[in-house]
């Protein structure tokens, strides 16, 4: 008789796997709702709330401003409110989380 992973067509994957994909989950769960910084292969930023993710490394920011210049100040011009916003995994340089908002979860708990 067969398993229901095997009627699925997949296999069972060993422990180890299983517990590296449950602390990156616990990772990612814990940054849920967090102020991130994301920069673009086109130069704008983003900034918003992270929200979600997916297996090609897509991104959902929620409450999202757009800044056209890559700057550290943010100085140049005013931000353009996107509200919830979907970044394709391919055009992310790099993505920052808010140290502000990692500390009130730590103060949390």
């Amino acid at each position: 008789m067969a398993t229901e992973s095997e009627e699925n067509g997949t296999e069972m994957q060993p422990e180890v796997e299983d517990s590296s994909y449950s602390l990156a989950r616990l990772k990612l769960e814990n940054l849920l709702n967090k102020s991130m910084t994301i920069r673009m292969t086109d130069g704008r930023t983003l900034v918003g709330l992270f929200l979600c993710t997916d297996r090609d490394c897509n991104v959902i920011l929620g409450s999202a401003q757009e800044f056209l210049k890559s700057t550290d100040s943010f100085s140049q011009g005013e931000p353009r409110v996107l509200g919830l916003a979907m970044i394709p995994g391919h055009h992310v340089v790099s993505i920052e989380v808010e140290s502000e908002s990692l500390q009130t979860t730590t103060h949390g708990l």
